[in-house]
């Protein structure tokens, strides 16, 4: 069928661009909270200035980002009353309701303390200050956790059953606790965490390559690398328990990740595609180079597995993911980035234990700095092929085994949704040349490290300068 005239794929080629290009901000600004926090309780345990001064930059790339978010998210919510009216009204008691819980509790508690965190730096006590930036990364990263619970839900639908086409809810918290979520949002959880630390990390090194204040940007590389320690190994590991569950609850997305077309029998070892050329016509790979016995350690950590590892072959056409290479390269991709985090990560602390990250020698790191500006941009691709895997895998089911997409689209005139599909695209195209525009302007002015600090204590708040007295002129018998 023609594209242009098949409203079904237009509407999922336009979810999959407002998915796309919404993912880049909320990233950011997810792990990026945690690090303000981070950054401005180090602030108030030593004084020391240099982490006022980081604080108050890093928030610029984050206010940037949370713009950008609201404005690309908007489409996202409308699409679903617009696009996919039949899913929502089949699921919209579920799916529908958590989705509110994300915009009336998790957006709203970020953007109420917004402001404070922005502006109140000598409005309120730097106590006060602190809480409404533990606030606003708990309200972006509590978002997190409902979107993350609603689409889990989608792969791994639990707390109610279907009745006549449509999802009736008999138990919320089965619901939103469904076998998908935990996993699911602690993967989201440290991939975000993990793109915002080498983002900052990358434009940190651009600073010090370019000599451009090497000692104070030495100081935000060291603490994300102090993080990174932590995070890289976790990220990894949780990543592994998120592809166990695939291979427990969605064996189609496990076969399309691993181009595997025949089934590969319990008892019997079970190579690993390393990479490969999925063919869906001829329903096999045209070639392939495999590690002997791999998968079985991979899924079940045993020389063999005890229990099969189904092929695509399994199911009708119809039935399975149709997008083979697609899912199966944005799978290694991920990996790939994820491996490569874990390498840089290591080798920079080794880096750092020689003393080669010291203030007079870093700059002079050169292949490590550009290792990490090149890194900055990764999370990101690693983030979108990791929802490419967790989307498209799970096609043709739009709420996995239960609900198919071509079902769930509203009959709209496929010309409506191409002309909407323009329309977002080319706001997206300038909202993303606006980000790079004044994300650009914000990195190449860099920090005022003339800035002063908010006073504490006793000293006088709101920039107030204390009040000029004539000096006391009485005799001394009269001041005593």
């Amino acid at each position: 069928m023609d594209l242009l005239s098949n409203t079904v794929a237009l509407s999922r080629i336009q979810f999959a661009l407002t998915a796309i290009f919404h993912m880049l901000w909320p990233v950011l600004t997810t792990g990026m909270g945690i690090y303000l926090v981070i950054i401005e309780g180090l602030w108030l345990k030593t004084r020391n200035l240099d982490y006022y001064h980081h604080a108050r930059f890093w928030s610029k790339l984050y206010v940037l980002n949370f713009g950008i978010g609201v404005a690309s998210g908007l489409p996202m919510a409308f699409q679903f009353g617009l696009n996919w009216a039949p899913f929502s009204e089949a699921v919209g008691d579920f799916f529908g309701t958590v989705l509110g819980f994300e915009g009336t509790m998790a957006f709203m508690l970020e953007a109420s303390f917004l402001g404070i965190m922005l502006f109140g730096w000598e409005r309120v006590p730097p106590v006060i200050h602190l809480i409404s930036t533990i606030l606003v990364a708990f309200g972006a990263n509590l978002s997190t956790f409902w979107i993350l619970s609603a689409n889990s839900w989608l792969q791994t639908p639990a707390g109610g059953a279907f009745v006549n086409g449509k999802f009736v809810v008999q138990d919320y918290f089965g619901a939103i606790a469904n076998p998908f979520m935990i996993n699911s949002f602690l993967h989201m959880f440290f991939a975000t965490l993990e793109t915002s630390l080498f983002v900052i990390g990358g434009i940190s090194a651009w600073y010090i390559l370019n000599q451009r204040h090497p000692e104070f940007f030495s100081k935000s590389l060291k603490v994300i690398l102090t993080a990174l320690i932590l995070v890289a190994p976790l990220q990894i590991f949780v990543g592994h328990l998120s592809a166990e569950q695939v291979y427990h609850y969605q064996p189609t997305k496990l076969a399309a990740m691993e181009a595997q077309w025949e089934t590969i029998p319990a008892g019997q070892p079970a190579d690993w595609s390393l990479v490969a050329l999925p063919n869906n016509r001829a329903e096999q790979n045209d070639w392939e180079v495999k590690i002997p016995g791999a998968l079985s350690y991979l899924l079940e950590l045993k020389p063999a597995l005890e229990q099969p590892v189904k092929g695509l072959k399994e199911w009708q056409p119809e039935n399975r993911p149709q997008m083979v290479g697609l899912i199966y390269y944005s799978f290694r991709i991920m990996v790939a980035i994820g491996l490569f985090f874990a390498a840089l990560m290591t080798v920079s602390v080794l880096q750092w234990w020689r003393g080669k990250l010291a203030a007079k020698a870093i700059a002079q790191q050169k292949w490590l700095m550009l290792a990490w500006i090149w890194s900055a941009p990764l999370g990101y691709l690693a983030v979108e092929t990791g929802w490419i895997v967790r989307c498209v895998g799970r096609q043709p089911w739009i709420v996995y085994g239960q609900l198919r997409t071509v079902n769930s689209a509203s009959n709209l005139p496929p010309g409506e949704v191409l002309f909407s599909l323009i329309g977002l695209t080319s706001l997206y195209l300038v909202l993303f040349t606006a980000a790079l525009y004044f994300g650009s302007r914000i990195v190449r002015k860099g920090p005022n490290l003339e800035l002063p600090a908010p006073v504490f204590g006793n000293q006088p708040k709101l920039g107030i300068e204390p009040a000029q007295h004539e000096p006391d002129q009485r005799p001394a018998e009269a001041q005593q």
